[in-house]
């Protein structure tokens, strides 16, 4: 949901609750009153006088937990038919002190009830065993990125954007990740049933043997046929880029994303006002020459940093900390980011702009001059969407509203407060503008031929006593036609027109006979005043965030305009960050105030006729400057890959051009990655152009170390295995039909196959005993009879068997008895191999991408390798058929 902001400014970011002082505070001791706050929207006519006393009864009670069932539909589905089945009942028959207690319910209005709620408090949580049972499997499925914890409002925006596959989306303040998650499921969605249908047209010319397509698939093919995407063999070829400002929320962003698995994603980490156009292969025109083309995108969210009381049920210390000051000084930041957007949006396109807070200044006064800015609704319109997401109930937005300041003084229009300030100064008013009121003036209308008052009433508002919930904004604008936004007007901030050469000559006069440079920069310093900074005494977290990674170089009110043909033209352009420091300055010039760029003069004894050039200082790297490992292609005939395609045996239409790694030399060291073909073309074309890239790509096959010339080094990873697993060869598949050996498989850690071992090992015995050394994928078929998988997808918690360890059994025989070497100790052959399980932090359930299959759940999530128990070498990595619920005892 919308950012209360950064430590930079006091709070927390994403409605985590700020602590200002630094103690941490005891929410049962804070007393949730703040007058100024109750006033406020007491006043702001937004609730009639029936409902204040429960609307604000709400906003003191806690906010009930939620969560969301993620993957791709078939799959959500079957997990959310895991928690009707298993869990509901078993809660639905706890009582508490006489009382039925009530279990989680799904929220009404979200698509196929892929959301729940759940008010139960904590002291009841704690109490009983169907609770217990419930937390770890919300727990399980978190961590494989099956369920996302998230906060009913925040799931909206990403429903009302409208993704459909095939498109580009931006995501510009992403971090921590949630609806980034909802985007890019969106991006993939019907993809497994288009791969599935592609395979099975591809199955015969490539002797493949196909498992069936189970419930889940049949669930996306609806969707897989209306919405097509069919150019790349049912993959999806759309993009997300998630953004956020904040270095260190950036990676955490990506903790949170790998666990989707998706090649279709990029992270960045940039200030959304300046978001960077981002460059695309040229193109060429009709008279053959190349044409630089940029990134537009076809979707945006813009869930801004905000003031955030509308988190006040989660983040108890808006109670103390709120004034209205917060939303004062975030309105100027809000309002480049929403103009930013729609800069960067096709013609056609959407963008939304989200809040967590209820301020009007934030909100509906952010949308009138966003769009007025941008030509009205000739260029711009905003979208009705109350009659989307039947079931939620919602409020319009205002056409009315009043301000207050940071005294707290109401004022109903621009012209009391010019009147004040023309009469007593700007005390208390220095933040204000005309923009944070109503728009008192039309605008150019639809047509141009008319003018015409934004509608504002289309945006949608909601309060947490309409649905039991907390407070957002959302407005959805559509793009008309191109924009060139008008810049900034404020008097305050227009820079001193001076000539250069004037300023020069100044320099010059005042500081005779100096040979060092500070004085004349000093004399600078007189002539040229300061830039006066327009944030706040004390601003809201995410504008300090904002400040803080700005590039250095100040921003004038003429950059902030960001006219769209001319930043494409100026991408190019390496961008210089605030990170790129020169080296510490010369003893004595520590504190003086930093010119950047230098100005007039500043090198004039280099520059000037007889001054002696020099070469520019060489610049060194901060100790805690963030370093990213740069993004690498391989040629799609790399030998690497050559031996990778012949082992696995992999369809020739998987594509090859598609693989990176990530490190200076180029060359596959440990890891190789696979990415979309589109992100691929952005990586490549930016090289070098300053871009702010964290993360891209997935992890497809680790280099490990093998005793065999013939014997492949690279494995396949685990989070690859739902992209890779349905192109890999016969040659290298291996099928389990039985529950008893899977739970063999599950429970012993080596399961021996050498000698007569194998025999133990089921169906599979005499497969993985005849089979080369190396890494394989491990598929589990569905077949009949009582020992077989009619449908599955396996939830194993409830297995509390011990694990049968034998490796560690043999190793501790060896250190007791070290000079007397059994036959089941030293291997005598490459062939003497044993079957193990991989610990957990190897695993990951697929979420997006998979085809058929699942990776099984245990007490220890695990894969499976075969090994060599010399070399270590050889992994089959685990893959299920992703049906429905089976458990194994």
């Amino acid at each position: 949901m919308g950012k209360r902001g950064g430590k930079k400014f006091g709070g927390a970011r994403g409605g985590r609750g700020g602590h200002r002082s630094g103690v941490r505070t005891d929410y049962q001791e804070l007393e949730m009153e703040n007058r100024l706050f109750e006033e406020y929207y007491n006043e702001l006519g937004i609730l009639e006088n029936s409902e204040k006393e429960n609307f604000w009864t709400t906003m003191k009670r806690d906010l009930p937990n939620s969560f969301r069932f993620a993957g791709s539909k078939g799959h959500a589905l079957s997990v959310q038919q895991r928690l009707k089945d298993h869990y509901i009942p078993e809660i639905a028959s706890v009582k508490y002190e006489g009382q039925t207690v009530e279990p989680p319910s799904p929220i009404s209005w979200f698509p196929d009830q892929l959301a729940w709620s759940m008010t139960t408090p904590k002291n009841v949580v704690r109490r009983f065993p169907p609770f217990a049972r419930f937390q770890k499997f919300l727990v399980s499925e978190t961590s494989v990125g099956n369920i996302s914890r998230q906060e009913v409002v925040s799931m909206i925006p990403p429903l009302l954007i409208d993704v459909k596959p095939g498109m580009t989306v931006l995501d510009m303040c992403a971090a921590p990740g949630s609806k980034a998650a909802q985007l890019i499921e969106m991006v993939h969605g019907g993809e497994e049933a288009r791969v599935r249908k592609a395979l099975r047209a591809l199955a015969d010319k490539d002797g493949k043997e196909m498992s069936p397509d189970g419930f889940q698939v049949d669930l996306d093919k609806e969707q897989a046929e209306s919405e097509g995407d069919w150019s790349d063999d049912g993959r999806a070829t759309g993009l997300l880029i998630a953004n956020d400002s904040d270095w260190k929320r950036s990676h955490m962003l990506v903790h949170q994303m790998k666990r989707l698995n998706s090649p279709n994603l990029i992270v960045m980490n940039h200030d959304a006002t300046i978001f960077p156009s981002i460059k695309l292969p040229s193109i060429v025109n009709g008279e053959g020459r190349h044409v630089n083309k940029y990134l537009k995108f076809d979707r945006i969210l813009a869930d801004v940093p905000c003031s955030g009381d509308g988190t006040a049920r989660k983040n108890k210390d808006m109670w103390r900390d709120w004034t209205p000051g917060n939303a004062l000084g975030l309105h100027n930041i809000q309002v480049r980011m929403l103009i930013r957007a729609l800069q960067m949006l096709k013609v056609g396109g959407r963008v939304v702009y989200s809040t967590c807070s209820m301020n009007p200044v934030e909100n509906e006064a952010v949308v009138s001059t966003a769009i007025a800015r941008c030509g009205g609704l000739a260029n711009v319109d905003l979208v009705d969407c109350q009659n989307q997401l039947p079931g939620l109930k919602r409020r319009p937005g205002l056409n009315a509203w009043n301000v207050m300041d940071k005294q707290g003084r109401t004022w109903y229009s621009w012209a009391e407060v010019a009147k004040q300030k023309q009469e007593h100064g700007d005390d208390g008013l220095s933040r204000m503008t005309e923009n944070m009121f109503p728009p008192n003036f039309p605008i150019l209308g639809e047509d141009k031929s008319h003018h015409a008052i934004i509608p504002l009433e289309r945006c949608m508002r909601v309060y947490g006593h309409l649905q039991d919930t907390g407070g957002f904004f959302i407005a959805v604008l559509e793009k008309r036609s191109e924009i060139k936004a008008r810049p900034e007007s404020d008097p305050k901030k227009t820079e001193p027109k001076s000539s250069i050469m004037a300023a020069i000559d100044e320099i010059e006069a005042k500081p005779k006979g100096e040979t060092s440079l500070i004085p004349k920069i000093e004399a600078l310093d007189d002539i040229m005043p300061s830039q006066i900074n327009d944030e706040v005494e004390n601003p809201s977290a995410a504008a300090r965030q904002n400040k803080e990674n700005a590039p250095r170089e100040a921003i004038s009110p003429r950059k902030h305009s960001l006219d769209d043909e001319a930043d494409a033209e100026m991408s190019t352009k390496r961008i210089k960050f605030r990170d790129e420091v020169d080296e510490a300055a010369p003893r004595g010039e520590e504190d003086r105030q930093v010119h950047y760029p230098p100005p007039p003069g500043a090198q004039l004894d280099i520059t000037r006729p007889g001054g002696a050039p020099q070469a520019p200082p060489p610049t060194k790297k901060r100790n805690n400057q963030p370093y990213e490992e740069p993004f690498k292609y391989l040629h799609p005939d790399h030998n690497a890959l050559n031996q990778i395609y012949d082992f696995y045996q992999l369809s020739p239409r998987f594509p090859r051009d598609r693989f990176m790694v990530r490190n200076a030399t180029g060359q596959p060291v440990k890891a190789i990655y696979y990415t979309s073909t589109l992100a691929r073309n952005i990586l490549i074309e930016n090289e070098g152009q300053g871009m702010k890239l964290v993360h891209c790509g997935v992890k497809m096959f680790v280099k490990q170390d093998v005793q065999g010339v013939d014997t492949c080094p690279w494995r396949i990873q685990t989070e690859g295995l739902p992209i890779l697993e349905s192109w890999v060869g016969e040659d290298r598949v291996v099928r389990l039909y039985s529950r008893a050996t899977l739970h063999t498989l599950l429970l012993e850690m080596f399961p021996k196959v050498n000698g007569d071992g194998w025999k133990s090992l089921g169906e599979i015995g005499e497969r993985v005993r005849d089979m080369s050394m190396g890494c394989c994928v491990l598929r589990i078929e569905t077949s009949e009879g009582e020992d077989g998988f009619r449908a599955m997808l396996l939830r194993l918690y409830d297995d509390d068997s011990e694990l049968v360890d034998t490796a560690k059994d043999r190793l501790t025989k060896q250190q007791n008895d070290a000079e007397t070497p059994t036959d089941d100790t030293i291997p005598t052959t490459p062939a003497e191999r044993e079957l193990l399980i991989a610990d957990t932090d190897d695993m990951t359930t697929p979420g997006l991408g998979t085809t058929e299959h699942t990776p099984v759940k245990a007490k220890d999530d695990a894969t499976f390798k075969i090994e060599d128990e010399a070399a270590k070498t050889v992994e089959i990595a685990a893959g299920v058929i992703d049906r429905e619920d089976s458990s194994i005892h």
